[in-house]
């Protein structure tokens, strides 16, 4: 309790001094991968917006927009010139062979427009769904595409409904947190099944698609 009411004062401190710039900021270090309280930021301005009109909601979700779209590009380009070396260096020893590679790409050919689009409203999809997507090289037009629409939407939900439904909606944070927590659990674990017994078939497939070597 006590933890939690100095990290909303030193939220609160810190949007009295540097207001949107903290915000863009917050959003945009969680949107690199790093767990960082970014939705968080968003709910305390817009809560702090309400009450005291010292900043405008409008500008709090263009600030958690701007930040979150910054943050994921920096997140894909770590991961599409960091993350997929790295698989390609040492993937053997995880048993990331380059079959799996091809499967990685094709599945993110396919759905990562999916992925990088809702993985942006639960929060451990959040962190990492725009490094997954430039390691496994996506479309960077279509992540583009996607990851702002993503963005722009979910600032958006944010910041509007906590400026105006205010400390109500508080009350139902942690209970909508943990419920889709859950869901996020169930889908992975769910899609990880579905990749095992996929396999060979994705495997074949995603072969057909890019024969040879993937760096060829």
């Amino acid at each position: 309790m006590l933890a939690a009411l100095f990290a909303t004062h030193t939220l609160h401190r810190l949007l009295a001094e540097d207001g949107y710039a903290a915000v863009a900021l917050f959003v945009m270090v969680e949107s690199l991968g790093i767990p960082f309280p970014g939705e968080t930021m968003v709910i305390t301005a817009s809560l702090y917006a309400g009450a005291t009109h010292d900043l405008v909601v409008s500008l709090i979700w263009l600030s958690a927009a701007a930040g979150a779209i910054v943050g994921d590009n920096i997140g894909f380009a770590v991961g599409h010139w960091g993350g997929y070396a790295l698989a390609r260096r040492y993937g053997s020893k995880v048993h990331l062979d380059e079959a799996k590679l091809k499967v990685g790409r094709l599945v993110f050919e396919r759905h990562g427009g999916k992925v990088v689009f809702f993985g942006r409203f639960v929060s451990i999809l959040r962190t990492y769904a725009a490094f997954l997507a430039g390691t496994n090289r996506m479309l960077y037009a279509r992540f583009l595409l996607f990851n702002a629409a993503g963005a722009v939407i979910w600032s958006g939900i944010y910041a509007l409904a906590f400026y105006y439904a205010g400390s109500a909606l508080t009350r139902f944070r942690a209970p909508v947190d943990y419920a889709l927590g859950g869901l996020a659990a169930v889908v992975v674990i769910g899609f990880i099944v579905w990749l095992r017994r996929q396999e060979q078939r994705l495997e074949r497939e995603a072969e057909r698609i890019y024969p040879g070597p993937l760096d060829g």
